[in-house]
């Protein structure tokens, strides 16, 4: 189809009361404004959808200017490609750029952290602080996000690696990519520069928390456990702890507000729980009677398991720690993480619903709503699971085998 327009008549074309357009041919038109004003448009159709997409303004942009513009958006749309979201695009990534200019990857790193921390505990706040300040920021820290590639980030965290840090050096590649994620997100960097580093890294030895899984070997434990007497707080806390299989912070720190024993129901606050949120534990039967035993000695005060040296701070995990070891269970054969996974081995072996073990386990869910349908819908299972469990850990401390040596 022949071009229409000329410079002669765009020159000429005069204002109306209302917008006309003079049509060039193939989608390319020129809108005269009221004010005089004219500006270069493109139609075009898209997905079955009609669109348009500005060309500039004459005589800034001439004739020949416009149809060069209007044939390079013409080549997109062979191509599969919406000319209108292309520029969008291209101007997101400009803004980017100027955004990014002078901002450091310290500078954009301490913000991050700052709107995350408090959705996390403070010690691992702090921890994820620490590793920036002393394995990131003293070797890219003071260059601009927006020169740093993906081997700046990698020759940085090969530092941590070469020394055989391996498990280390993944938590940083995790947190570069976490900073470089959320600056894409608000607008600060054009592209996610950080992602996928750990693939590029030696892979992490898996490590294991020595649990005793085998029922006439609970049985014994448990055994070993009743005959000890040392510290009142330490005693009933590894009492308890393999009927309840919390985090070992949890169980320690509990405070005695925070326990409804008329309820037969432990309710640990989210500032306490590692996903940070609030945390139902059905107590067994048993439990409220070693909760009332132990109320007696020291239910005074705040805390439910106070140490020795101040009744203010709750005994540490190397107390407990330090109690098995003297009953004679080596760090090989079992740990206080090990309760957890003695719970969860055995409940998933008896049959019991997974979603019941991991909500009582506090696991989180990758899906938020079922997460939240869980926690709720699963409390009465899941009180019925732990009076099962508990009648079951009795009756493996019941059973006639040989006292440990």
């Amino acid at each position: 189809m022949p071009f229409k327009l000329t410079d002669t008549a765009i020159r000429g074309a005069k204002p109306k009361e209302k917008r006309y357009k003079l049509t060039d041919g193939e989608g390319l038109y020129i809108e005269v404004a009221p004010n005089g004003g004219k500006w270069w448009r493109l139609k075009y159709r898209f997905a079955g959808k009609e669109k348009r997409l500005s060309l500039g303004v004459y005589p800034s942009v001439g004739l020949k200017e416009a149809r060069l513009r209007a044939s390079e958006m013409k080549d997109l749309l062979k191509r599969g490609i919406d000319p209108g979201e292309e520029r969008k695009a291209a101007k997101a990534e400009a803004v980017a750029v100027e955004t990014a200019k002078g901002q450091t990857f310290e500078a954009v790193a301490r913000e991050w952290h700052r709107k995350k921390s408090g959705m996390w505990t403070p010690r691992h706040a702090g921890q994820v602080l620490r590793r920036l300040e002393t394995l990131i920021f003293p070797h890219i820290g003071d260059r601009s996000i927006l020169e740093l590639g993906a081997p700046d980030f990698l020759a940085t965290i090969r530092m941590t690696e070469e020394k055989g840090h391996i498990e280390t050096a993944h938590r940083l590649a995790q947190i570069c990519g976490q900073v470089t994620r959320y600056a894409r997100i608000a607008g600060i960097v054009p592209a996610d520069a950080a992602s996928g580093l750990s693939e590029a890294l030696a892979p992490r030895i898996a490590k294991h928390h020595a649990a005793i899984t085998d029922p006439q070997e609970i049985g014994a434990l448990l055994r070993a456990i009743e005959g000890y007497h040392g510290e009142p707080s330490i005693r009933f806390v590894l009492y308890i702890m393999p009927y309840v299989f919390t985090r070992s912070s949890e169980l320690r720190g509990a405070r005695w507000d925070e326990i409804d024993l008329d309820a037969a129901e432990w309710v640990i606050p989210a500032e306490r729980m590692k996903m940070r949120r609030p945390h139902v534990v059905p107590l067994a039967r048993q439990v409220v009677k070693l909760f009332q035993q132990i109320r007696e000695l020291n239910g005074n005060g705040q805390l439910v398991f106070p140490g020795q040296a101040s009744r203010t701070r709750c005994i540490s995990d190397m107390g407990m720690l330090n109690a098995l070891r003297r009953l004679g269970y080596g760090r090989g054969e079992m740990t206080i993480h090990g309760f957890r996974s003695m719970a969860s081995t055995l409940l998933n072996e008896r049959g019991y619903n997974r979603d019941w073990i991991e909500a009582q386990l506090a696991h989180a869910e990758k899906n938020s709503v079922r997460d939240a349908y869980n926690r709720a819908e699963y409390l009465p299972e899941r009180r019925r699971m732990m009076q099962e469990w508990a009648d079951y850990l009795d009756s493996l401390r019941a059973q006639p085998v040989g006292a440990r040596i």
